[in-house]
Formats: C-alpha cells, structure tokens, sequence
C-alpha cells in the first residue's frame, strides 16, 4: 500500500493536533520487519500521548500506539518470513518510533515475539500491555517464591487494564486476591475475575506509617506514591511487591522499615524495553494461565476514529478493563 489511514500526531505553532488520516508508507521508519496492524488498544500511556500529555511523544509527526498485533507483509530479519503473526508491546513505539494506530508498522524484528498458537491477534490486544506487564508482575512475585499458601495478594488500580487482568491472573493461580480500588461500586466485576475481596482506596492514600498491620503477602501496584508505600508498609514478613505504575506519582514517600525489620522486597516492572527471552514467557504464561472467558468479559471493541474520544477517558479513571482497537480487517 502506498498510504493508509492512521491516527497522526502533529504539533504546530498553536499546539498539538490529532486527526485520523492518510499516511504515506514511504515515510514510516527504518526497520528490518513491515508488518500489517490487524488490532491495537488504549492503555495509559496512549491516553496521555493522544491528549498531549508530555513527555510521551517526542518526535512529530507521531503515529501513537504502544501495542500492534499483526501479520508480517516483509522481512529480512532471521526469525521473520511473511505472513507470521506478531505481537509488538512498547520498546518506544508511539513515543520515539510510528507506532501502531495506523495500519501499517516498520519496525526492528527484534522488538516482536511471536503469537501463541491458542491466541488471536485480538485476544492478544485485549491482553495487550497491560496483561503483559500485569503478567510480568506475577512472574516476579514467583520468582521471589510466593505461592497461594503464602497469604493473599493485594491488586492497586483494580479496575484499570493491570489490576483487571492481574486479578484474574492471580485467582486462576489460586491466590487470594484483595482488590484496591476508587470505585467499590465495582464490586462484581472485581468479584466475578476472581477478588475475594475489595477495599476502598482510600485505605491505601492516608499518612504513612514505617510500618502498618501485616496484611497481605505481596502486591501488584499500579500507583505509586502514597498507595505503593502504605502496601508495603503492610506487608508481611519476606512478602514482595512488584511495582508498574505511577497514576498517583512518581514519588515514594514511605521509609526503609519494610525492608530492614521485615525483609519485604520491592520488584520494579519495565514492559518497555523488557528483554525478549522474558516477553516469550511471559506471553506463554498468558496463553495458558488467563481465562479467555474473563478476558472476553473485560473488553470492549472500538475502531480507529474513536480513539480521540476514549483517551480523556482513561485518563480520567472511566474505563473499566480492556479496549481493543479495529485496525484493519
């Protein structure tokens, strides 16, 4: 194709513009891997690159997108032949390179892992970043040796991309989750992905203390700032709690007590730049332990053209789980 529609980030003398229009393949950029982008998805960080939030963008023009799922159309990269299926999740797509919202990608094959045999390219973006890194999360507080018979697992952000998907992730493992959330009038969507049980936020935003009641073996916190520091401050002894996200901030006002008089551990989870051999595992363990059928209930489907209109929204708190974008047919 010589052009093909895509959502197109410019920025002028009066500001940052948005508009879904065409965009010439000529001008995408190097790679070794062209792949067509069958689906997409809104996370986070596509809502604060959509409505100009810096310092996500940082070249213009810019096709946003962090997540692109697709059939590779060319390639002189080893492990890539046309028509593999691809996934792409981050690796600066959308912030320094074109990213995904458009229907045609360039990019390194390098960047890709292959779709798993019992995924769609849909199920993959309804997972999207947010599974994947939600999955990473996991895997670290695994790897620390935490299991079911370890206590409960406390989820920040439960109804956002992350905390959705880390919920049901962690009930199919059978762990008892405890979901953290700004909305308790959520309470059967967190009950029905597996949440034992749910606690208002507000729990979680008052002072800090150096260390609270023991209350859960480890966390997966989207947050940051105030809520990171009192979940650790309440966990248990040897508990770990793997961090990904920073909607309260970037700052951490808590103290060492957790770490020096409880041996708590503290996992920082990158998707970004995530090595592959990792990404492969994760998206492995994602085949097989998300329940499709819960994944199915937290996603709705949007096309390109809505995208504008859906990233205020998740920026403001008022999406509940996963959005799939329709690139192409």
């Amino acid at each position: 194709m010589s052009s093909f529609k895509a959502i197109v980030i410019r920025k002028g003398d009066s500001g940052q513009s948005v508009a879904l229009t065409d965009f010439a393949e000529q001008d995408l950029m190097d790679g070794d891997v062209t792949f067509r982008v069958e689906w997409s998805t809104v996370n986070y960080k596509d809502g604060l690159a959509v409505t100009g939030k810096p310092p996500v963008v940082r070249r213009f023009p810019m096709i946003p997108g962090i997540d692109g799922a697709g059939t590779v159309t060319a390639s002189s990269h080893p492990d890539w032949k046309p028509g593999d299926k691809v996934i792409l999740n981050g690796w600066g797509c959308g912030e320094t390179h074109l990213g995904m919202y458009g229907a045609l990608a360039r990019v390194k094959g390098d960047w890709l892992v292959p779709l798993p045999s019992d995924l769609s390219l849909r199920d993959a973006m309804a997972i999207g970043t947010a599974g994947y890194t939600a999955m990473l999360c996991v895997l670290a507080l695994e790897r620390h040796g935490l299991t079911p018979a370890s206590g409960p697992i406390v989820v920040t952000g439960a109804a956002g991309g992350v905390g959705s998907v880390a919920i049901a992730l962690l009930a199919k493992l059978g762990f008892t989750v405890i979901a953290a959330t700004g909305r308790p009038q959520e309470a059967d969507y967190f009950k029905g992905l597996g949440a034992s049980e749910i606690i208002p936020r507000d729990e979680l935003t008052g002072p800090v203390r150096p260390l609270g009641k023991e209350r859960w073996a480890g966390g997966i916190d989207t947050a940051g700032s105030v809520p990171l520091a009192n979940v650790l401050a309440m966990t248990r002894y040897g508990g770990a709690v793997s961090a990904c996200g920073l909607a309260a901030g970037m700052d951490l006002p808590g103290s060492v007590a957790p770490f020096i008089l409880r041996g708590v551990c503290l996992f920082g989870i990158d998707s970004v730049n995530c090595p592959r051999p990792r990404r492969r595992e994760a998206w492995q363990r994602l085949a097989r332990d998300l329940d499709r059928a819960k994944l199915s209930e937290i996603t709705s489907e949007i096309d390109l053209a809505q995208i504008p209109n859906v990233a205020p929204q998740i920026l403001g708190g008022n999406v509940r789980g996963r959005i799939v974008v329709k690139i192409t047919e």
